[in-house]
């Protein structure tokens, strides 16, 4: 069996991390596991009160996500987490260091609507901005892809599927740096 990689779903909320992931997953034939799972109470309380969270909150988050990704190893698997700036990204890498990332991306305004109008989420739209502005796009010696957002879950992941097939080096593993269909922002 073909070692299979771990992707990465990331981008700001609201993109819709975890329902393409979950597709992804289903998809890919691998497990999947949530990033705001990971998270201990005190950030989710922190973003719930609508407090961005510092690098000093996410460190033992990325940590988590990382163990889990190396976990994974070769069995892969598709985890999602924001992972908005280089050096989160670069944290994830250390630990599982044969990661690929998904960026979901779309515009401000069909990120904010989508936002409002889902239910049962701590994440407040008012935290949108401070995600935007500190949003990196993947660098070209990242191993990624950028896959727009503004078609339904289903078409997006279907994006980031061939996305993926494309980055396919040699033995079937993921190589090179971001391709796909729309800026970051």
């Amino acid at each position: 069996m073909e070692p299979q990689p771990v992707v990465v779903v990331m981008g700001v909320s609201g993109t819709g991390k975890t329902t393409v992931g979950r597709l992804l997953a289903a998809a890919l034939h691998v497990r999947y596991a949530d990033g705001d799972d990971f998270h201990p109470p005190r950030n989710v309380a922190k973003m719930a009160a609508g407090t961005p969270l510092d690098d000093a909150d996410r460190r033992p988050w990325l940590d988590a996500v990382g163990a889990w990704a190396r976990e994974r190893g070769d069995r892969g698997g598709v985890v999602s987490a924001s992972a908005l700036k280089r050096a989160y990204r670069d944290r994830l890498r250390a630990a599982a260091p044969d990661a690929v990332f998904v960026h979901l991306a779309g515009d401000r305004d069909l990120i904010g609507r989508r936002m409002a109008a889902r239910t049962g989420h701590f994440m407040p739209v008012e935290l949108l901005d401070s995600q935007f502005a500190a949003l990196e796009p993947l660098g070209s010696d990242e191993r990624g892809v950028v896959v727009p957002v503004d078609g339904t879950p289903e078409e997006t992941a279907r994006l980031a599927l061939d996305a993926l097939r494309g980055l396919r080096g040699p033995g079937g593993r993921p190589h090179g740096g971001p391709a796909g269909g729309c800026p970051p922002r």
